[in-house]
């Protein structure tokens, strides 16, 4: 009878801590799940607001700083603000009412600057992406390509293209000029870049502009003569066909500097309806690699354009980002420098104060190396099939 009371009493406690080790473990288990939803549930809230989807760029650098904030762990949700700067501050409203803790904010004009004050009310970081946020002392950063070298090959491509060291006054060439949008910052940085190589130029005879010519941005009545008011290419169209018809009709353009490649592809779209051109387009700078661009130079209807790899400015953005989160007080980037150590300190002033500027390096695009935005892994694969670019 002892015998059988000790089996039983053993039965039930190896039965009692199998049900223990059991509840352990389930417990163990809710709390892994209770903990990594804690994690997912505290992870912080990047709110990313781009300025419109016209320009394919800034729809690729939504979706590039998006992955790059989840890679990292963070929650992340972009806005587009489709041109309108009233949306984009309601955007950035919205953005901060669901708790983001950090925004990075590709502008549209300076009327963002109420927004970004908003967001430093409520100690939420601002990282002005591509554009300097104007006229606001309430944001610390600014990550951008070096813009002013972006202008530089511009310029270099048109004097390349026209083999301006070998011509002469005596047979000059003929150049017109646009701009970018006024409300943009970097369209003056563009415009100044590739104006330091061209003026030389102008000033010995070589080169003549034709319709108006603002030596720099800060000649700003013909400054604005020549700007595209956003960005808009049915505008740069119209002007290059009013050109045609007006200022430029005795002559023959043999270059147009173009600031981008939206405005580029408008602009070759006008001439090319001109018969005057129809054996030989102008040479043609651009800027951003787009694919239609990208199969222009490689046909040889555009001669040039700038190559900012985009995905490694959202991620440097975004390593940023992850360094002001945590604390960071000197926060550097791999693959950036400052402006200021490069004596370009102008390129982070807002009006009201000098932020941080981080440069990236921007690559010039010809003929000869067309393909490099597709090796980058810039170019989709649709947009290879869909602009034979094979």
């Amino acid at each position: 009878m002892k015998k059988i009371c000790l089996a039983l009493a053993i039965l039930l406690a190896v039965l009692s801590l199998t049900v223990c080790q059991r509840q352990q473990s389930g417990s163990a288990a809710a709390g892994g799940q209770q903990s990594a939803a804690a994690t997912t549930a505290e992870a912080s809230l990047i709110g990313l607001a781009m300025p419109e989807t016209t320009v394919l760029r800034w729809v690729k650098d939504g979706a590039s700083l998006k992955a790059e904030a989840e890679k990292r762990g963070y929650r992340a949700e972009v806005q587009f603000g489709n041109g309108d700067q009233v949306l984009q501050n309601q955007q950035i409203g919205n953005l901060l009412t669901q708790g983001a803790k950090l925004l990075v904010v590709g502008q549209l004009n300076d009327g963002v600057a109420s927004a970004v004050a908003d967001a430093a009310r409520d100690n939420v970081a601002v990282i002005a992406y591509d554009r300097i946020i104007q006229n606001s002392a309430d944001y610390d950063y600014y990550i951008t390509f070096n813009n002013f070298k972006v202008g530089q090959l511009q310029g270099q491509g048109i004097e390349a293209g026209l083999n301006l060291s070998a011509a002469t006054a005596a047979s000059p060439k003929y150049i017109t000029l646009f701009a970018g949008s006024p409300t943009d910052g970097n369209a003056f940085f563009f415009y100044d870049g590739a104006m330091s190589i061209l003026n030389p130029y102008v000033q010995s005879g070589v080169l003549k502009v034709v319709g108006p010519y603002p030596e720099t941005s800060k000649d700003t009545a013909n400054f604005q003569r020549i700007a595209t008011e956003g960005w808009l290419p049915n505008i740069a169209k119209t002007r290059m066909e009013n050109l045609l018809s007006g200022d430029a009709r005795s002559v023959t353009l043999d270059a147009v500097l173009a600031p981008n490649d939206t405005l580029a592809r408008a602009i070759i779209e006008a001439v090319s309806a001109d018969a005057k051109y129809t054996s030989k387009l102008p040479v043609v700078s651009g800027q951003d690699a787009e694919a239609a661009s990208l199969a222009m130079i490689k046909n040889g209807q555009q001669y040039m354009t700038v190559f900012k790899d985009t995905g490694k400015l959202a991620e440097a953005a975004i390593i940023l980002a992850d360094q002001i989160l945590k604390g960071v007080t000197d926060p550097t980037v791999p693959g950036a420098i400052l402006a200021s150590s490069i004596g370009l300190e102008s390129i982070g002033d807002t009006g009201r104060k000098v932020v941080k500027a981080y440069l990236l390096d921007p690559v010039n695009i010809t003929q000869a190396n067309w393909r490099d935005p597709i090796t980058a892994g810039f170019i989709t694969p649709e947009e290879v099939t869909a602009n034979n670019l094979q």
